[in-house]
């Protein structure tokens, strides 16, 4: 059972379809959380990538290990603050992702400050690694906009 399934990811992360890739978390501590993303066939991106022998692009994958970290961050905080990326780091890919393939994301803090954080993360698919990252992420409050009167 989840401890978090989709419709709570919702509530923390403002990604939406197409663009939400984390379907559950599955484990959930101060430090670490992970997360599980199932990659299927009606993937838009897999229109383009590749024709004829699907793959999932390098940069979602990195952005699924991004949005499973949002959540860790996030959670608690309610809707004030945003979670972007700074940068990413020791980025490597060890195999294809494909459909049918269900992603686990692990991701642990290296590092937390009061508006930076740094996590390291694989995904694996049935145990084997199909991706590493050292991400950093930014954390702020979105500006608000003047009342109109």
């Amino acid at each position: 059972m989840p401890i978090l399934d989709i419709q709570a990811i919702k509530e923390i992360l403002p990604h939406r379809y197409p663009f939400l890739l984390v379907d559950r978390i599955i484990e959930l501590e101060a430090e670490r959380i992970v997360g599980i993303k199932n990659v299927t066939g009606d993937e838009p991106f897999f229109q383009g990538h590749f024709p004829g022998f699907p793959v999932m692009p390098g940069v979602l994958i990195v952005e699924a290990m991004a949005q499973v970290a949002g959540v860790l961050i996030l959670q608690g905080m309610g809707s004030q603050k945003a979670v972007f990326l700074a940068s990413i780091e020791q980025a490597k890919f060890r195999k294809p992702v494909v459909p049918g393939d269900q992603l686990r994301i692990e991701m642990k803090v290296a590092k937390r400050k009061s508006f930076v954080a740094k996590m390291y993360g694989t995904a694996t698919v049935d145990g084997v690694l199909a991706a590493e990252a050292l991400i950093k992420f930014m954390i702020q409050m979105p500006e608000k906009k003047p009342e109109s009167k």
